[in-house]
């Protein structure tokens, strides 16, 4: 007999020591993946890992404080905190579950008993007192308890990623609404250079028009292109306005509390020095969309396990003690306690059709966990590459266009000189005046644009938002 319950014993140790449903592998992308990046630059890119704080690059104390404001009061931040939080709160209560589960109840009630339902000598009417004490336990034999555990876990992580995701997007789109409003400074004030240039050519083209040596067609024509060029400033405060205003939404402010500082840089954003991008794999391995899929499709697969192991027997082990009496004085007595104990055997046998319907859910689900994780994997790498090529191609157009805004220069500087002279008409000078606002305004839209492939980049690099909390503090003190 004791040979017999030590084989049950032993059988039953190694059933708990099984989990229903398959364990998890994590997938791994395939070698071409891991690699160098197709449309990485020697000249512009290194191999060398992102560094964490990529806005730092550009070294503004004022965009440091802006970002650290972002990461501590952003609203889209804080709703993925808060989810991160809920998460968490459910992982501690899948823990309970591995853990007895107790019951205290107690019911005080006061009423009238039939005279066949009580003793002699006892009132009609009377308190009744009743109190117990229930304790469960479910023997996790096929693993549904740790699979569910497991899943919590999983998810937690997911939430962790999806909140890092969305402090990359917040980090970025605070650097991309600085970005905005500097470039936009920088193009008003080129914009009221030409301007300037152009009223000191309307003047000029008067006093000749007034000695007579040009007519007033010719001064028509200047003061018209004058107009054009101021009619171009408007749009551009509208824009450096707008972008003010999304830093203000960004860093949790209304638009009249962001500090004036905000708004002093006139110049673009630039880098002085290639960017680290690192190579595929350290990518899949920062980006938090990928571990965010990765994490939901472990989840997934251990959900497979929960509800296999609803297709066996649930066997919980049980107990209560309790107590009923008419005085709280009378209920500890041996008279009135009630005790009990055993095991209860659940089983959804035999209409198993139901159980196997939510594996197959479970496995769909799992089999669509994956898929968003490949495909957030090819993202990944489709939205580097594609920022790395546009960063590239953006710096070879700037390239031709700071040639060609020199080359207008000097056109509209000897221009003017001849028109002094008499040896060129109002005509000449008014082409090489348009020609000149249109390249150094098609530099000013190139830096802009310049800045807006770097931040993509950063973005698509997908980390560099960690910081210390004494760092975000820090900087954002600066911008207060």
């Amino acid at each position: 007999m004791t040979t017999r319950y030590l084989l049950i014993g032993a059988a039953s140790l190694t059933l708990a020591a099984c989990a229903a449903g398959p364990d998890y592998v994590r997938p791994q992308p395939g070698a071409s993946a891991q690699g160098q990046f197709v449309a990485a630059r020697p000249a512009i890119t290194t191999p060398d890992a992102p560094q964490d704080g990529w806005w730092r690059l550009y070294q503004d104390p004022v965009l440091d404080g802006l970002v650290g404001n972002a990461l501590a009061a952003n609203t889209d931040l804080r709703v993925a905190i808060a989810n991160l939080e809920r998460a968490q709160a459910s992982l501690r209560e899948s823990r309970t579950q591995l853990l007895p589960q107790t019951t205290v109840s107690a019911q005080p009630t006061y009423g009238r008993t039939s005279a066949l339902q009580r003793a002699p000598g006892l009132p009609a009417e009377d308190w009744r007192i009743d109190a117990g004490l229930n304790v469960n336990y479910e023997v996790d034999l096929f693993g549904r308890v740790r699979r569910a555990l497991e899943a919590s876990r999983a998810d937690v992580g997911a939430a962790v990623a999806a909140a890092d995701a969305v402090r990359v997007t917040v980090v970025a789109e605070t650097v991309r609404a600085y970005a905005d409003a500097s470039s936009a400074a920088e193009r008003i004030a080129v914009a009221e250079r030409t301007l300037d240039l152009l009223d000191r050519t309307v003047d000029l083209s008067a006093k000749r028009f007034a000695a007579g040596r040009t007519s007033r067609l010719d001064v028509a024509r200047v003061t018209a292109l004058r107009s054009q060029q101021q009619a171009t400033i408007p749009p551009l405060r509208a824009q450096r306005d707008a972008a003010l205003f999304r830093l203000a939404l960004l860093t949790g402010r209304a638009p009249a509390d962001l500090p004036p500082e905000v708004g002093q840089r006139a110049v673009t954003l630039r880098l002085d020095r290639p960017i680290p991008v690192g190579d595929g794999r350290a990518l899949l391995a920062r980006r938090p969309d990928v571990r965010e899929a990765e994490r939901r499709l472990a989840a997934e697969t251990a959900r497979i396990g929960v509800a296999t192991a609803d297709l066996y027997p649930r066997i919980t082990l049980g107990g209560s003690i309790g107590s009923t009496s008419n005085t709280i004085s009378d209920m500890f007595g041996a008279g009135p306690l009630r005790w009990l104990a055993g095991p209860l055997l659940s089983w959804a046998f035999p209409n198993m059709e139901g159980g196997r319907a939510r594996v197959a859910q479970a496995e769909a689900a799992t089999r669509s966990a994956l898929a968003t994780f490949d495909g957030a994997v090819l993202k990944a790498l489709q939205e580097t590459e594609t920022a790395l090529s546009a960063y590239a191609h953006r710096l070879e157009q700037r390239q031709a266009l700071q040639s060609a805004v020199e080359q207008a220069r000097v056109a509209a500087r000897i221009s003017r000189a001849q028109l002094r002279e008499g040896r060129a008409d109002s005509l000449t000078v008014l082409d090489a005046e348009r020609t000149l606002a249109g390249a150094e305004a098609d530099l000013a839209n190139a830096d802009a644009q310049v800045a807006a492939s770097q931040i993509d980049l950063f973005r698509a690099l997908g980390g560099g938002w960690q910081t210390d909390a004494a760092q975000v503090a820090q900087a954002a003190s600066s911008v207060q």
